[in-house]
């Protein structure tokens, strides 16, 4: 099968049974839900962009196991110049949709798995690197959306997974069967999940040989029986049930997290890729959120259009020429470069694993991620600063279009005189939506916690510096003999 396009992947979800609630009520049409669309739009453009010549080279790759032009989003890693074009895609898409697209987890977990199911079979003879790479000829060959599921509700955080006192707050194997495993718990903060048509479950922490029950990663369609889909609620996210477009802010596309419940799940043993080899959890998760952190080149991509837009209000405003709103949007441009930055620079000094898969450097991209834990707040604020208070108090798009009063907001809403007020509004609306609203989750929240909280990142920056050679380079240029 040839890579979908963007029409293809809407026919391939509309296939599928999911069961999503939202509000309490189950969600009959996901596809076409107002609330969920935007997101869908969102994975649908990484499909149209693959087939879009200006974009190829980014978004194609070719693939290890059978040659053939796949989307990026599917391939495994086979060189360092595979893992810049990740970061230069990333920017590229959050470019275009000013929204998380959803896609990178799978991406990532992908990666990941190509790497410890190797080293798990090296060590213990398994067969669960065979298992995967058919699982990934599958995904490859129908050009599917995976879900990376890693984070567990984990319940009491001062407590291992099997001292708590629900022991379904972390995911684990309930029964084992001749033909496979049932599994219970469910994975938080799923982005994308009900846009995508694979669910792969890894563990979420580093495991002890009492938790060797929690040590599984598996994958299942997602619409596999006893799953079920609660979406999660965004501020404004109900904007888009509301007549007209404009109070939405981004037009076009958008994001969303679920809580993915488990209950009583069959795997089967084809599609299970670790069963209770708990000190390899530990690995895959680090492996994981390594890529991940990486991932976040997708933010400077969002952060240029949130640039673009401050740019566009000083302007609407008659402000740009005042010289600290010069300085402001510099520094923006400045902190969103620097994020760029970290990502490219732990794609270049990636290395080969033993599997062959190539493993972005860790102590970069950690520090990548750091970066975006603070920067896109920092470049929000002076957006917000740039903007001005009008981004929150403005009335609505249905007061606008209203006979009685529309003319009292096309009067006293006008900035610059060449500007229609309507333009104004707009870029308001749109700085809102990135800073405050629904497109704030990924751009914000995500930034904070995804990949990890900050003081995960800070934990690997401590474990990966070499500072033995530190102490070393500096007692030897002070004269310190090296024993001492």
């Amino acid at each position: 099968m040839a890579m979908m396009n963007a029409k293809q992947y809407e026919d391939s979800l509309r296939k599928l049974k999911l069961n999503v609630y939202m509000f309490g009520k189950k969600v009959e049409n996901v596809v076409d839900d107002p609330i969920i669309r935007p997101s869908m739009n969102a994975v649908a453009a990484t499909y149209e962009c693959a087939h879009q010549a200006e974009y190829e080279d980014l978004m194609t790759a070719k693939s290890h196991l059978t040659g053939r032009k796949i989307n990026r989003f599917t391939h495994i890693h086979q060189s360092t110049e595979d893992l810049v074009k990740k970061s230069k895609m990333g920017r590229l898409l959050g470019s275009l949709t000013a929204c998380c697209f959803q896609r990178c987890v799978g991406m990532d977990t992908l990666n990941a798995l190509s790497m410890t199911t190797y080293d798990i079979d090296k060590k213990y003879g398994t067969e669960y690197n065979k298992r995967f790479l058919a699982f990934l000829a599958y995904v490859q060959e129908k050009d599917l959306t995976c879900d990376g599921a890693m984070t567990d509700p984990k319940g009491d955080r001062s407590k291992p997974p099997h001292q708590q006192a629900d022991p379904d707050l972390f995911l684990h194997v309930v029964e084992e069967r001749k033909d496979g495993i049932v599994v219970r718990g469910a994975k938080c903060h799923q982005t994308g999940a009900v846009n995508s048509h694979e669910i792969i479950v890894m563990p979420t922490i580093s495991l002890r040989q009492d938790d060797k029950d929690y040590a599984i990663c598996f994958a299942l369609p997602s619409d596999a029986q006893g799953i079920t889909y609660i979406l999660g609620r965004q501020s404004c996210d109900t904007r888009k049930l509301e007549p007209g477009m404009m109070d939405r802010g981004n037009q076009f596309y958008g994001g969303h997290e679920a809580l993915v419940v488990f209950d009583n799940v069959f795997v089967p043993w084809e599609r299970v890729f670790m069963y209770k080899e708990w000190d390899f959890a530990g690995q895959l998760v680090e492996q994981f959120a390594s890529y991940h952190r990486q991932s976040y080149a997708c933010k400077a991509g969002v952060g240029d259009v949130l640039i673009g837009a401050t740019q566009c209000i000083a302007e609407y405003n008659g402000v740009q020429g005042a010289s600290h709103v010069k300085d402001k949007i510099i520094e923006m441009n400045h902190l969103n470069e620097t994020l760029f930055c970290g990502s490219l620079a732990c794609a270049a000094e990636g290395h080969k694993e033993p599997s062959g898969t190539y493993y972005v450097h860790t102590l970069l991209a950690n520090v990548c991620k750091q970066n975006v834990t603070r920067f896109p707040f920092e470049i929000a604020r002076l957006a917000q600063d740039v903007a001005g208070g009008l981004m929150v108090t403005l009335p609505s798009e249905q007061d606008f279009r209203s006979p009685e009063i529309g003319k009292w907001m096309e009067k006293y809403y006008k900035g610059n005189p060449k500007v229609p007020t309507e333009y104004r509004m707009r870029i308001l609306r749109l700085i809102e939506n990135l800073t405050l609203g629904t497109a704030a989750v990924g751009y914000l929240t995500e930034s904070m916690h995804g990949a990890g909280s900050p003081q995960a990142q800070r934990i690997m920056i401590a474990r990966q510096v070499n500072m033995d050679l530190k102490k070393k380079t500096a007692k030897k240029l002070s004269g310190i003999p090296e024993n001492e």
